[in-house]
């Protein structure tokens, strides 16, 4: 029988989140990950110029043609994801999120979905997605037992929305929203990047969306995870400075944390509908109660979002280690865990792949 031991590092954190990337490919190429557009280019430079309408494809391709080099067989199987969801869970990993890259470009997620929610000791699977093909898959993935989804929506405004992800598909995304809401996914959450002199102006507006929508929004503080390095601090809205706008707007009650490792700060409506939430790692850095680990669609296990350093774990399920081999190497990897992040420090060095390639 598979060792019990819990994952725990040399901090005396307990790892009891982990999320799995499904694939590093994605048919957004948004301005803070895989960025493409001309507004991405007058933000990188700084410009504060914006252009309407995506530039053509094939504008910043080094990222994407990193990515398609590679062969299917770089990518993990879904027996292998699932044989590592299934150790981790017998080292005490209670939640697994299903990212990317865009995970429902991975043919076949339903399948994948129901396997990891009969996984015993998981209590909560969700998936991170941009949306625009959550309503082909959406009645599949709830019946296959996929309870949370969260959507990427950075912008309500048509050319907005296109300037910082390349795609005219906002209307897309928000009838996948309300799909997901009248199939009873619970809760919905939407996720929002904020930066500076780009949609920092619709803060208010998206706050409001959550509210009139019954709906969990997360607004998140722009950080160093582009593949064109475009990432300067002077773009990144603090989260104190959202949420002095946000005050200024709304009457807001605050939440309680329900648990002691959750990345946001909460805060509810006064009339009772919605929720804002803050995650602020850049400004406000919450290593000192991080529970998470991240795999790759590659087979990579990250210890932080920031790592520099990936610990490549498909030797061991391709050649024939035991589940008990791989759980004492994960055991040694947990180990590892960097206390914190050095964003905004001297020497601090970006890590050398993307988002879409780490896994959100």
């Amino acid at each position: 029988m598979m060792r019990a031991s819990p994952l725990v590092d040399a901090q005396g954190r307990s790892l009891r989140d982990l999320r799995v990337s499904l694939t590093d490919r994605c048919n957004c190429r948004c301005l803070y990950c895989l960025p493409e557009t001309e507004a991405a280019q007058d933000y990188s430079g700084g410009s504060g110029v914006h252009r309407p309408g995506p530039a053509p494809l094939g504008r910043h391709r080094t990222a994407r043609s990193a990515l398609q080099a590679r062969g299917p067989r770089s990518h993990l199987s879904f027996e292998e994801i699932e044989r590592v969801a299934r150790i981790a869970a017998g080292l005490g990993v209670r939640k697994l999120r299903l990212t990317g890259g865009e995970p429902l470009l991975r043919r076949g997620v339903e399948k994948l979905v129901t396997r990891l929610a009969r996984l015993p000791g998981l209590a909560d699977l969700a998936m991170t997605t941009n949306g625009l093909l959550f309503a082909s898959q959406a009645r599949a993935l709830r019946g296959a037992g996929l309870r949370r989804v969260s959507f990427s929506l950075d912008s309500l405004d048509r050319d907005t929305f296109r300037k910082i992800t390349g795609r005219d598909g906002l209307n897309d995304v928000l009838r996948s929203i309300e799909l997901a809401q009248r199939l009873g996914f619970q809760p919905v959450k939407i996720n929002a990047v904020i930066i500076r002199d780009l949609n920092d102006h619709e803060i208010t507006s998206l706050a409001a969306f959550a509210r009139d929508h019954t709906l969990s929004v997360r607004f998140i503080e722009f950080m160093p995870l582009d593949a064109a390095r475009a990432w300067r601090r002077e773009r990144v809205v603090t989260g104190s400075e959202i949420l002095q706008r946000l005050r200024a707007a709304f009457d807001l009650r605050p939440v309680a944390p329900g648990n002691p490792s959750a990345t946001a700060r909460r805060w509810t409506f006064a009339e009772g509908r919605g929720e804002i939430g803050i995650i602020a790692p850049v400004s406000e850095p919450f290593c000192d109660h991080c529970q998470r680990l991240r795999l790759t669609a590659d087979g990579r296990i990250r210890t932080c979002l920031f790592s520099v350093i990936e610990h490549d774990l498909r030797p061991l399920l391709r050649n024939g280690a035991s589940d008990n081999a791989i759980a004492e190497w994960l055991c040694g990897v947990v180990s590892q865990k960097e206390p914190r992040h050095h964003i905004g420090e001297a020497g601090f060095v970006p890590p050398p792949r993307s988002m879409s390639c780490i896994g959100g």
